[in-house]
């Protein structure tokens, strides 16, 4: 396995680890599909989001999973249910070194300049120097030679187009998976132009990504080390329901996230009323936007319908104290304590205004 950055690392793992609880990659023997099952609950918490503000005084969620009743079946887990094609299909993103795996599209750095201080710039800094504690993406100081140098893109990323499966796949840090395919493209030609890679006007596509050569490409080796040394536990585990996340690591400060609630903080309490748009824009937009989380997307007609049935003081009821739904988790004021209650009531009707217009 090649090494790359540990967020490549926790990332990539993180990943692997939902694909097992979405799929629930099983063998199930033959004679015993549809047995009776009943309901497990296992929490998590959206850490990096409740460390941004996004999810303040919610501790934890639920996840739903399937357990079976008969704990004789061999391969079975108890998590989970059989992948479909389409549940594969949705995990299936991933682009090798080779190119293997990337989509149509195309995209150029002038293209992806405004995209990238729209959607990077906030973190990695206008020109990729970084902001804070976030990593720096451009620079070319040899990594060898003595001092500490900072990994960038263009001193130590080995292909580009693995650079290219990380910004899709990754990326933006609160929106992943938010950006279309050339988008991407565009992106990556940006910072792959910030490092001095290609040209300002090079189109970049599925076709010639692959066949940049990074500078860093040869300072990479196999790594002979075992991925893990431990042995699995499949006996005497603990029960799921007793599972609860009580810390998380983003309280170390390794994931620098001030910035985040810095931009999207409101005026001191006595200032002028705020509209409706302008609340949206700063508490809701970041899950309304795209449907983020399991949030009905502004403008969307279907998935408000049900809601609105329900009545506009119980929408903003759960606005203002939070809710629980069946496609995720509204945190109060989303995520802005310091809101009051009439900025919430005016961004709900300024949803509720924009309902059919998507």
């Amino acid at each position: 396995m090649y090494r790359l950055t540990d967020r490549f690392n926790k990332s990539l793992l993180a990943g692997l680890l939902l694909v097992f609880l979405a799929a629930g990659l099983r063998a199930e023997p033959e004679g015993q599909k549809g047995a009776a099952q009943e309901p497990v609950q296992a929490t998590q918490m959206g850490s990096t989001a409740a460390a941004a503000g996004l999810f303040q005084d919610i501790e934890e969620r639920s996840l739903s999973f399937s357990h079976s009743l008969d704990p004789a079946r061999a391969g079975y887990y108890g998590l989970g249910e059989a992948a479909t094609p389409e549940m594969i299909a949705g995990w299936d993103i991933d682009v090798r070194p080779d190119g293997q795996g990337l989509p149509p599209g195309s995209g150029t750095a002038e293209i992806g300049e405004p995209l990238y201080e729209k959607k990077c710039a906030e973190c990695h800094g206008v020109f990729g120097e970084g902001a804070g504690r976030w990593p720096k993406l451009a620079g070319n100081e040899p990594l060898v030679g003595g001092g500490r140098p900072e990994k960038t893109v263009g001193n130590y990323w080995p292909y580009a187009s693995t650079l290219w499966d990380y910004i899709h796949r990754a990326m933006p840090f609160l929106q992943p998976q938010s950006l279309t395919d050339s988008e991407v493209y565009a992106i990556t030609a940006y910072v792959l132009y910030l490092n001095e890679i290609i040209e300002y006007d090079w189109e970049l596509n599925q076709d010639n990504l692959a066949t940049i050569a990074m500078p860093n490409r040869d300072g990479f080796f196999m790594d002979p080390r075992p991925d893990t040394r431990n042995v699995a536990c499949m006996e005497g585990c603990k029960d799921p329901d007793t599972i609860k996340i009580t810390w998380d690591s983003t309280r170390l400060g390794v994931t620098p996230v001030e910035h985040l609630q810095q931009s999207r903080a409101t005026p001191l309490p006595g200032s002028a009323p705020q509209s409706g748009d302008k609340v949206y824009r700063q508490a809701c937009g970041l899950c309304h936007d795209s449907g983020l989380g399991g949030a009905p997307a502004i403008g969307d007609k279907a998935a408000w319908a049900g809601r609105i049935a329900q009545g506009r003081e119980l929408l903003i009821e759960h606005a203002i104290n939070g809710f629980q739904g069946e496609t995720g988790v509204m945190p109060p004021k989303g995520g802005q304590a310091q809101l009051s209650s009439d900025a919430v009531s005016a961004a709900v009707d300024y949803m509720l205004g924009r309902v059919g217009e998507g």
